[in-house]
């Protein structure tokens, strides 16, 4: 009986580890990614803007807005980082 147990037990890990493998994903691990990607997005984009709000607020004389060359600049980050990181995890 406990050889028939112990027999279970393995045959249970081994689907488990092959389903581990297959590639498909839980809920929580695709929410993960998700989430990530979002903020490799998005901070870029807030951290443009609020040096480019503290640059028009202390830095005088320019006829152009720092905020938003920054925010565009931030938006540029945002996406070549955006695609470094699924290029790196789906490879």
């Amino acid at each position: 009986m406990d050889r028939r147990k112990l027999q279970d037990e393995v045959e249970r890990e081994i689907s488990r580890k092959k389903r581990a493998e297959s590639g498909a994903g839980t809920l929580l691990a695709r929410t993960v990614y998700l989430g990530t990607l979002g903020l490799t997005i998005v901070v870029p984009i807030v951290a443009g803007a609020y040096a480019g709000n503290w640059l028009d607020e202390h830095v005088r004389g320019f006829s152009f807005s720092w905020t938003v060359s920054l925010i565009v600049v931030g938006v540029f980050v945002g996406t070549f980082s955006a695609i470094t990181f699924v290029r790196q995890t789906w490879t």
